[in-house]
């Protein structure tokens, strides 16, 4: 090696080495040019998802007798009755849960605000896994009801800025966490062909699966049968429901099968399978669960949430959410289902969240929702 070539590598290794160093220095504390490299994938994204979207928009509205098999209200009980036939093997559950606690104390509890009562409502289910429930009362109400159904990140006893959202403007909330999480249990079960597991994930759900059993009613079971129980003490005047990613999928199935659930707004929820083309978007277990999903797909699943008098469906979705979801795809059938929803009388929207870059129900979200819930007044 000559003595040019000596020079050369002592010159490029340190200038790599604090090219590097600088990047990852920038990744890491947002200083100069992070701002203006973030813009540049933002804007990059943002043409990338609006191309995919007109592409969609094209190929949808000409494949729309296939994708949205729905022309009527006999149509939706038809798809209705046959959901509920696959997710309970039995119909549409009418009995109330088995525990109800009243005026109910958790220490452990995060700070809720304007709580005038708690009740915990506590759902025992096949192979020993159970879900509980938290109904709070407002301590000024206003005779709404909001089901809230967290998704799969932490314990919605300790994310309150939504729950205490609601509570503030007078709604009480019936609160749910998904399967296996928050406060529901983790048990160890003695399956039939693969001994003793301990469950704590949902993609350990299929070897649950049979003829007479479908785990996809540990996600909707309890929701029905808390509703069960409201609808025998209280008298609100209404049942709307907001979930959060995994509860926000809930949501669009809970809605598209009880009727009493008028609005519904789903947060980061879901995309019809065909839009679900980069990993993080995939989903679990019961977000691909392909025999739900020829009974009704997620097109009719939107359809059916959002049809029937007084009844709505708003998917949000957070623009530059970091998990799932992101981007404009989903205005690529916001036309189609809008249309089909009002030839149903109802109603179906849209709403592109660009105020932030987390995976939450923002402020923004939550006043949107609010003024919704306010119209139908």
């Amino acid at each position: 090696m000559n003595m040019n070539s000596k020079a050369f590598i002592g010159i490029i290794i340190p200038v790599i080495f604090l090219s590097l160093s600088y990047g990852i220095l920038v990744g890491a504390y947002e200083f100069f040019p992070y701002d203006q490299i973030s813009q540049i994938k933002e804007i990059t994204f943002d043409e990338l998802s609006r191309e995919v979207s007109m592409t969609n928009q094209v190929n949808l509205q000409s494949l729309e007798p296939v994708l949205i098999e729905i022309n009527n209200s006999n149509d939706i009980t038809q798809k209705q009755n046959s959901l509920i036939k696959y997710i309970w093997k039995n119909n549409f559950p009418t009995e109330l849960p088995l525990k109800i606690e009243n005026d109910f104390s958790d220490k452990q509890i995060g700070e809720f605000k304007n709580l005038d009562s708690l009740e915990k409502i506590s759902i025992p289910m096949e192979y020993g896994i159970e879900s509980v429930v938290y109904h709070l009362i407002s301590e000024k109400p206003n005779n709404k009801l909001v089901i809230y159904h967290h998704g799969h990140s932490g314990d919605f006893r300790f994310e309150t800025d939504t729950i205490n959202y609601f509570l503030d403007k007078g709604y009480s909330v019936l609160a749910f966490n998904m399967p296996l999480k928050g406060m529901n249990n983790q048990p160890t079960i003695d399956t039939t062909d693969f001994g003793k597991i301990k469950f704590v994930s949902h993609r350990q759900f299929p070897l649950l699966e049979s003829d007479d059993f479908s785990p996809l009613k540990y996600f909707i079971h309890p929701i029905i049968l808390s509703l069960n129980y409201i609808d025998e003490f209280y008298n609100y005047a209404s049942y709307d429901m907001v979930g959060l990613s995994g509860g926000g999928w809930t949501t669009i199935i809970s809605s598209a099968i009880d009727n009493r659930i008028s609005q519904s707004f789903s947060v980061a929820g879901s995309y019809p399978l065909y839009l679900r083309y980069e990993s993080q978007n995939i989903g679990d277990y019961e977000q691909l669960h392909p025999d739900i999903y020829k009974i009704a797909n997620y097109l009719e699943l939107y359809v059916m949430g959002s049809s029937g008098d007084n009844r709505k469906l708003v998917q949000i979705f957070n623009k530059y959410d970091p998990c799932c979801f992101t981007g404009e795809l989903s205005e690529s059938y916001e036309t189609l289902v809008k249309k089909k929803a009002s030839e149903l009388n109802g109603n179906f929207e849209i709403y592109i969240d660009a105020s932030h870059k987390e995976h939450k129900i923002s402020q923004n979200s939550l006043e949107l929702i609010h003024d919704s819930l306010n119209k139908s007044e």
